[in-house]
């Protein structure tokens, strides 16, 4: 079996479901996922009430490419800087872009540039942010109580999320961008206030050395060519989304036209895979496979049967197939990121996250363009088939992996 070594502890933590510092955490961030889901419709409903449906799509979308671009810079600051300094450096800034956004609002309607300046703002922010708040879990808990950890801030991250967009439309109904804007800025002032007085980490993890940031780009690829595992956990969590983002982005709406089912199905789907995602998070915390790795991949070959069966049947079938998709993305979400966070070295987790998000900014468009040409060339079950049987063909070369087969997070006793 392979073992799992901890970083240095520098504080021991309680056990998990005791762990009230954890717990607070969680549920400030799921605050602050409240509060960007309701900023991210706003900014939305305002582009386009102001610009037409391709620049409102351009603003929404600002964001990815600076994101992008700077994604792995951030991740060289993540292996090398205090993660709780880069987390409220850059959740201060948020706060000042939303602050600027509201005062800019209260003066002048609101304009196609400030929209813009919003979204790349918060775009090159996220870029920074990320990579080094992906390294906080493994400072607070052990590797074995990384998964409680995970299912736990999961599925209150998407019931926060759940909630901010089910009262964003009121919202910005009512208050308009200025009120949603300051909204979101007091769930980050929060967050810089947890962070600030009572987040403290347990675990000291090994830290890059100082080098020129290209050079420390550069080292993260060495990193991942030469360790065997650790490339396949990156390929295979950048892959994850590639497969079911654009089936149930495009291809839910797509059979519902097709269908004549109506938008209101579209809504119901999405539901019950937020609902299907928050219950196979939780559900980790109870039924927790003794090889993590392994039932979370095999989790992802049910998922890739659940695209395919996107494409065929009555409406019943389609919701139950999504319900399906959401539960098993849930539980895969919570073992494999929380075997990723228990075995990369720690000198490299920033920069390891950072490649697992950029397959996401990078690869998504092209294959939502994908998806949505080979439903106009074929019939519409084609690329539900085409992109699940793919989703199913890469879990094999972790689940051939013998390190992957038997590997367990749980502590010996």
């Amino acid at each position: 079996m392979t073992t799992v070594s901890e970083p240095v502890e520098l504080v021991a933590p309680p056990q998990f479901r005791r762990d009230r510092l954890v717990h607070a955490w969680i549920g400030i961030k799921a605050l602050s996922d409240a509060g960007d889901a309701l900023w991210t419709i706003a900014l939305a409903w305002t582009a386009v009430q102001i610009a037409s449906p391709a620049i409102a799509g351009l603003i929404v979308a600002a964001g990815t490419v600076p994101r992008a671009a700077i994604l792995l810079f951030g991740g060289v600051i993540a292996d090398r800087a205090d993660a709780r300094r880069v987390m409220i450096v850059f959740n201060v800034l948020r706060v000042g872009v939303l602050v600027a956004v509201a005062v800019w609002v209260l003066a002048t309607p609101p304009s196609i540039a400030m929209l813009l300046f919003a979204a790349i703002a918060f775009g090159v922010c996220d870029a920074f942010y990320e990579p080094s708040a992906g390294t906080i879990a493994r400072q607070l808990v052990r590797a074995s109580d990384l998964p409680s950890y995970g299912a736990a801030a999961q599925t209150a991250s998407r019931l926060g999320t759940m909630g901010g967009a089910a009262i964003g439309g009121f919202i910005v109904a009512h208050a308009g961008l200025v009120g949603s804007a300051s909204v979101n800025a007091l769930t980050f002032t929060l967050v810089v206030a947890f962070i600030a007085i009572w987040l403290r980490p347990r675990f000291r993890l090994a830290r890059a050395d100082k080098e020129p940031a290209l050079r420390g780009i550069a080292r993260g690829f060495a990193h991942v060519s030469a360790h065997p595992t650790t490339r396949t956990l990156v390929i295979a969590l950048s892959g994850l989304n590639l497969a079911v983002g654009p089936a149930v982005g495009i291809g839910l709406a797509l059979r519902a036209h097709a269908e004549g089912w109506g938008a209101q199905a579209v809504g119901l789907f999405e539901a019950l895979l937020g609902l299907g995602a928050a219950i196979g998070a939780i559900s980790v915390a109870k039924w927790r496979p003794r090889h993590e790795a392994r039932g979370g991949f095999r989790a992802l070959v049910v998922q890739g049967a659940g695209i395919v069966a996107l494409g065929f049947g009555p409406a019943w079938t389609v919701a139950a197939a999504a319900f399906m998709i959401g539960a098993t993305a849930g539980y895969a979400s919570v073992l494999l990121s929380a075997t990723f966070s228990a075995t990369v070295d720690t000198a490299y987790l920033g920069r390891m996250g950072s490649l697992t998000r950029l397959g996401d900014d990078c690869l998504m468009p092209l294959a939502m363009a994908g998806f949505g040409a080979l439903a106009s060339a074929t019939a519409l079950w084609v690329p539900f088939t085409l992109f699940g049987v793919a989703m199913m063909a890469l879990m094999i070369l972790p689940l051939r992996n013998r390190t992957f087969r038997t590997m367990s997070l749980r502590t010996e006793s």
